[in-house]
């Protein structure tokens, strides 16, 4: 029973509550209108008195409807400069605010901004609550006009006694506006008696094991809460990762417990031991943040004395075979146990198994001999196998050692994976917009190849335009997914900077969430060399960009996936494509060996890797990196050793540039002594609006030698990787996209280096390029190999650019859709460094689609699928086969020589293209339909400057169809010889 006390400008509210519990509560001074005007500030449960506080901020917050981007979050953000608003027309407009637990509360303060532009307005009210274990909501406060007015705050406080868990505004009035307003939503009380949940300490069994023993886990669990706790479950942790879970049974208030679980054997290291009680918040308790406990003393497994046999290497030669090549398959065992193997033959099986299990081939060999501890066998051949296009499971057993424990043999069977095929083998399907199905007036525009709009901007030159309400594009899934990622473009605002929007996504017609869209990246203006962010700067370019999202759930093959422009969608779309893939967080490789950073901020980090450097126990490898948002706005420093730097995956561990900055230099900078470091399993987002020489590279490396960089996902800055004088350096499996500069550049001597399985899209230089410049130390560059690539929608310059160099090879590559370059570009043009021409030794570029590529710049120069420039250097040992060039923009192939002062520099030479394909070069139809047509041009029309090609080149098994003019050489410097 409420019963209400008045003294002087004090009024006492004293509420006996059902479980015997009295609350009181002390109301200040009220205004002429009976409204709070300084409100409370303690609460008085059975004589102890607490201190209220605004409970709502920053809780979940929902709304029965909302009005533009005025969201129910704005409610309870702490800033009044936002706010929530319903749909107007939509009477009765509610706002809910979950606190999480029972809480007793005094008021609720409901505020507008007090800015003077906020004219007064009165808006009728009613308070509403939910108890935790409540399915509906109570009138707490019966719906009364209450007037909000700039001169007095705009604010209004409603006393509100009542122990609740939610509460709800219900709005049916507002004297300003067709819906309900609220800047910030405040709900002042305490939290109400609850149970509270602890681990005070756990701990293993036995004490000191070895990697043989079964370990049990204990953890003792206690109440700390002023009520009874429900039964729960426990989850034991070893280096943050639930190995284990526990049953625990009811609890008393002061009362506690023991739980144990057996997590079975374990390997040799060094483990953090923890616990968490409660782990998915099932039980509402007083303190969720509490129940963790981590053990001051690790758990240490000692290694047990055993041989341990691992295929440690299976390679195959190709590496990246294309269809038809002969692949040798070779194992190297190791022993990573204690003791030496025995002695005889140690059989080894190679299983290679296709896309849908079956096996493809099965091969066999031995090792023979004893392998001390630690030593790595020289690989053993097992046979060959005639290489044909597809994805394979290459599975490798090997037969157990004698003196190999039965504990020791669980990783004898490995596993990874082969690709056979042009193009990156990326885990995400790709759904092209004009290949969907469309909706509500929905349009597929294109195909055109004109830069600065939505068709020639777009992959295969289409793309579906969102403009009014109830339009859509939907696709039907071919795998399941749990994420979406959608190329698209949205307007600029009109002074350039970018609009902010979002776009609805739909599963099997229902709607699922939405999308948030920015054009902050996209869109340049003006000089095509230099372009800019001002719309005032001349025509566009650069118009598309791209969003992610994960769902939330798993969508099964054969659903429908809907991108749907809706009344709360504000802007107008046009969709590209859609990629689709089913992710999972990757653990911690060896809670053991890879330490944690305290937090998510750049100096965590930080200190993390010199944690890792300052070790001097031989025990720390690397660091892992949690999911969750990492903030940055500077480089990562490696240095004074080795260090593994591991995430939980692209779509989990990600960091993020300033969003209140632009052009922020984040990323990591590796010294010499870093050799033999790996960073993989990660995001970077960077915050970069235009192109800026010299930062902007997530891996800034010079000098450095042996590292690994392995699936990262890289957006909005100039580079993925430059490397200078870098040499056995391998960056495989990532994604790069819509970067102002080059995706990966090896340039100042880099040699022996591997680039594989990568995909850039909407690079703003050359994809994948090798630049043989000396001005920063190192000499040739040699021994590189960059294979199994995917490069479309190269927005400025080429796919794949070679300038120099030797013994250098390039294959299995898949380039589509540049949009003013070359898909391919061979040149000897030093661009004003020190430079090394070709060598003599073979430049090989084998196994190549070029589609769809060429384009205009440089003023009025047109360019081909592959262009040949000799230029200030020697231009020589090109060697290029099996290419296929299909529907070049403006011609196929094409040669050009440099001049200076009227003179031809360096001639081709040297030069043999053997099984080159070149289909669809027809004429253009627009400004330079007279440099279009040809498929193959010896460009004869000098740029300024410039003149004819000069040098000669060889075809063997030259295949022409469907070009409006199959050679072009009128030419008397340049031969063409063509055998067949």
């Amino acid at each position: 029973m409420l019963r209400k006390s008045v003294a002087g400008d004090v009024t006492t509210y004293t509420d006996t509550q059902p479980a015997g519990t009295t609350v009181s509560y002390v109301v200040r001074a009220k205004d002429a209108a009976g409204n709070i005007s300084a409100p409370s500030n303690t609460v008085t449960r059975n004589g102890s008195t607490a201190t209220a506080s605004n409970l709502a901020v920053s809780k979940p917050i929902s709304a029965s409807s909302v009005v533009h981007t005025f969201v129910a979050a704005n409610a309870n953000d702490n800033s009044l400069s936002t706010y929530w608003e319903g749909a107007g027309g939509s009477y009765p407009n509610t706002l809910t605010v979950k606190l999480g637990a029972n809480a007793d509360t005094e008021s609720v303060v409901v505020k507008l901004n007090p800015d003077s532009s906020w004219g007064a307005r009165t808006q009728t009210v009613q308070v509403l609550g939910r108890e935790q274990d409540a399915t509906s909501f109570t009138n707490l406060v019966a719906a009364k006009d209450y007037r909000f007015d700039p001169a007095s705050g705009n604010s209004v406080t409603i006393p509100v006694t009542a122990r609740v868990a939610d509460v709800q505004l219900k709005f049916t009035a507002n004297t300003g506006s067709g819906a309900g307003q609220v800047a910030e939503f405040q709900v002042m009380g305490v939290p109400a008696p609850n149970p509270n949940l602890q681990v005070s300490a756990v701990g293993a069994s036995p004490a000191a094991p070895v990697e043989s023993d079964d370990i049990t886990l204990t953890a003792t669990v206690r109440n700390t809460g002023a009520v009874a706790a429900p039964a729960s479950r426990l989850a034991f942790e070893l280096g943050g990762s639930k190995v284990a879970t526990a049953s625990v049974g009811t609890l008393a208030p002061g009362a506690s417990t023991q739980v144990s679980a057996g997590i079975g054997a374990r390997d040799a290291g060094s483990y953090t031991l923890g616990a968490v009680v409660d782990p998915d918040n099932e039980v509402i308790e007083e303190n969720e943040t509490d129940n963790r406990f981590t053990s001051p003393t690790p758990l240490v497994v000692k290694p047990v004395a055993s041989s341990d046999l691992v295929a440690s290497a299976v390679t195959t030669s190709p590496s990246a075979p294309a269809v038809g090549d002969t692949v040798t398959f070779a194992v190297a065992v190791r022993n990573q146990g204690t003791v030496a193997s025995a002695g005889g033959s140690h059989g080894i099986t190679l299983t290679l198994t296709d896309a849908k299990g079956a096996t493809v081939k099965t091969l066999t060999g031995a090792y023979n001999g004893t392998l001390a501890p630690g030593a790595t066998a020289a690989p053993v051949q097992l046979g060959t196998w005639a290489a044909a296009n597809g994805s394979y499971t290459v599975t490798v057993r090997l037969d157990a050692d004698a003196n190999e424990l039965p504990v020791k043999r669980e990783n004898n069977t490995s596993t990874q994976a082969l690709f056979v095929g042009r193009g990156a083998n990326m885990p995400y399907d790709m759904y092209e917009a004009e290949d969907g199905t469309t909706g509500g007036g929905a349009k597929v525009v294109g195909p055109n190849r004109t830069v600065g709009d939505i068709a020639g901007e777009a992959s295969g030159r289409k793309a579906v335009t969102l403009e009014s309400t109830g339009q859509y594009v939907e696709f039907t899934t071919r795998a399941s997914t749990n994420t979406l990622v959608t190329r698209f473009s949205v307007p600029d605002a009109p002074g350039g900077g970018g609009i902010d929007s979002t776009l609805n996504v739909y599963v099997d017609g229902t709607f699922l969430k939405a999308v948030d869209l920015t054009s902050k990246y996209a869109w340049l203006y003006g000089n095509e060399t230099a372009p800019g962010n001002s719309p005032s700067a001349g025509a566009p370019r650069h118009i598309y960009d791209e969003a992610n999202l994960m769902l939330g759930r798993t969508v099964p093959a054969g659903s429908r996936i809907r991108l749907q422009k809706d009344a709360a969608n504000t802007s107008t779309y046009a969709i590209d494509f859609i990629s689709l893939e089913q992710v999972a967080q990757v653990p911690n490789p060896d809670p053991a060996t890879y330490t944690v950073p305290a937090g998510f901020t750049h100096q965590d980090v930080q200190n993390a890797l010199d944690k890792v450097r300052m070790d001097t126990t031989g025990t720390l490898k690397g660091v892992y990196l949690p999911a969750g948002d990492y903030q940055t706005a500077s480089k990562f420093q490696v240095y004074g050793k080795a260090v593994r730097v591991v995430g939980a995956g692209p779509w989990f561990t990600r960091f993020h540039a300033p969003s209140t900055q632009e052009n922020t230099d984040i990323g990591f900078r590796a010294e010499g002594s870093a050799k033999g470091s790996s960073f993989a399993n990660f995001a970077y987002f960077g915050n970069y609006t235009s192109r800026i020489d010299g930062p902007g590279k997530v891996f800034d490396f010079s000098n450095v030698s042996d590292i690994v960089i392995d699936n990262i996902w890289n957006e909005h800055m100039v580079c993925l990787y430059w490397g200078a004088n870098t040499d056995s350096v391998t960056i495989k499996n990532s994604r790069i996209r819509n970067m102002f500069a080059d995706g990966i550049n090896m340039t100042n001597g880099s040699t022996d280096n591997h680039v594989t399985n990568n995909e850039a899209r909407a690079t703003g230089d050359d994809s994948f390029a090798l630049f043989s410049a000396i001005d920063s130390g190192g000499a040739d560059m040699k021994n590189n190999v960059y294979e199994n690539l995917t490069s479309i929608l190269t927005w400025r310059a080429a796919g794949l650019a070679v300038y120099g160099g030797y013994d250098n090879t390039f294959r299995n590559i898949h380039i589509a859709d540049t949009l003013v370059y070359s898909g391919i570009t061979v040149s000897s043009l030093d661009f004003g460094y020190p430079m090394n021409g070709f060598g003599t030794g073979p430049t090989e570029i084998e196994n190549v689609s070029v589609v769809r590529s060429g384009g205009h710049f440089w003023g009025s120069q047109t360019f081909p699928g592959i262009w040949l420039f000799s230029a200030s250097k020697v231009f020589q040992g090109i060697r290029i086969s099996h290419v296929d060039i299909v529907d070049p923009t403006y011609s196929g192939v094409m040669f050009q020589t440099n001049y200076v002062g009227g003179q031809p520099q360096f001639p081709i030479k040297d030069t043999v293209l053997t099984d080159v394909s070149i289909t669809g070069a027809r004429k253009s139809g627009d400004a330079f339909d007279a440099k279009s047509g040809f498929g193959l041009w010896a460009n004869e029309m000098p740029e300024a400057g410039q003149g004819p090609a000069v040098g000669e080149v060889t075809f063997n098994g030259l295949k022409l169809k469907d070009n409006a003019q199959d050679v072009r050489n009128t030419t008397s410097t340049f031969k063409i010889n063509i055998n067949p």
